[in-house]
């Protein structure tokens, strides 16, 4: 069975090719440039230019090419963009006409623009680019399970916070089980609000017979918790340090399966943290007394606390691990971080938690995900490996 798993990014895209037929070190990786930088760099070529743009295709991660968008009209130069490709920006299209001086336009309109107005095309996931990439090195992709990550804020109603209403949503799927993959979405079970999931799900529609999508966050979790050093412990707190956010939860191990069950966690912007302020965030989420309120006040996301009873941080079977591009943001902590490597590849965490959470998501094939994963040398516990 061939599987395809995307942790699509702000700074990249990891990509991981399986045949579970083979030990897991044969797997093809490559880690590519984000979707959103190619249209960022596509964009800033246009200004070179002096080129008017209309933006196509659907909703996708901001950052990188909202950024050069905005730097596009800065420069005197017109942007369109359809419903769908400006709500990458915005939900509130009326915001992204105020405030970024985009023109949306209507799929009609934009097909009646002039020849000489350049088409950039908008999406988080491109298999036709991927196959040919993976083409170019001999390898037919085909792919029979298909399982991509990305974070989603979700649409949130107008008046209400973006910050507050993915917390929200977390709260209401994750409430019950605790569980990571929980997370997860098999086609067609994602809620309707998760726009940015949704539009992936339509770009990769058709593609193999199993789709699932994913929180990133979670994904990347999930994945360090097959490191080898993490998997034994009773309470570790995992931090996924992204280019742009961090997720950090406090986990507890079930005894009776080889699962954790969800404590508490927080979400924040990199952008906002220093290496004290995280340590701060995880000793109170280790003590228990962490709140929302002290979360969103800072401008992050917002925490959800489910057991308040205290860990020692940083203890033997509560370790502070790291893992994500900005892990560099803890290096020379006194809370004596591990950094997780599962499968000695800490970029591909988001890929091997996308296979795990799979294993739950399809039950007609978690034998097969799950020998994969567990046969890797790399994932023997630390004690029993030669030295």
């Amino acid at each position: 069975m061939n599987i395809l798993a995307v942790d699509v990014g702000t700074g990249t895209q990891d990509v991981l090719y399986l045949n579970t037929r083979l030990a897991l070190e044969n797997a093809y990786r490559i880690v590519a440039p984000a979707p959103t930088l190619v249209v960022g760099e596509t964009i800033r070529e246009s200004t070179r230019r002096g080129e008017t743009i209309v933006l196509l295709g659907r909703i996708m991660g901001g950052g990188p090419s909202q950024w050069a968008a905005e730097d596009h009209v800065r420069a005197g130069h017109r942007v369109y963009a359809t419903p769908d490709a400006a709500r990458s920006f915005d939900d509130d299209l009326e915001q992204v006409q105020a405030q970024m001086g985009i023109r949306v336009v209507s799929e009609e309109e934009a097909a009646h623009l002039p020849a000489r107005v350049r088409r950039i095309w908008l999406a988080d996931f491109d298999f036709a680019t991927l196959a040919r990439s993976f083409s170019a090195l001999g390898v037919d992709l085909r792919p029979q399970i298909v399982l991509i990550a990305a974070f989603d804020h979700g649409q949130a109603p107008r008046g209400v916070s973006d910050r507050r209403f993915r917390f929200e949503q977390l709260h209401e799927r994750i409430h019950s089980s605790r569980n990571l993959s929980s997370l997860a979405f098999a086609e067609g079970s994602l809620p309707p609000l998760l726009t940015r999931l949704r539009a992936i799900e339509e770009s990769a529609h058709g593609i193999a017979p199993k789709l699932m999508l994913m929180d990133s966050g979670a994904a990347a979790v999930l994945g360090a918790l097959q490191d080898p050093f993490v998997a034994h412990k009773t309470h570790p707190l995992v931090v996924n340090v992204g280019n742009f956010h961090v997720l950090g939860f406090r986990l507890r191990r079930a005894e009776s399966e080889s699962s954790f069950r969800i404590e508490g966690l927080f979400e924040h912007h990199t952008g906002l943290l220093d290496r004290r302020r995280l340590e701060a965030l995880l000793g109170n989420l280790a003590s228990g007394k962490l709140t929302n309120e002290e979360v969103f006040a800072s401008q992050g996301h917002g925490a959800l606390v489910y057991c308040k009873v205290p860990l020692l941080l940083g203890g033997e079977d509560s370790p502070v691990v790291i893992l994500g591009p900005r892990r560099d943001l803890m290096l020379g902590s006194s809370l004596r971080p591990h950094f997780a490597a599962p499968y000695g590849d800490m970029m591909l965490a988001g890929d091997y938690g996308l296979m795990r959470a799979a294993a739950d998501v399809f039950g007609d094939v978690r034998d097969e995900i799950l020998h994969v994963l567990n046969d890797s040398i790399a994932a023997a516990p630390w004690e029993v490996m030669g030295e």
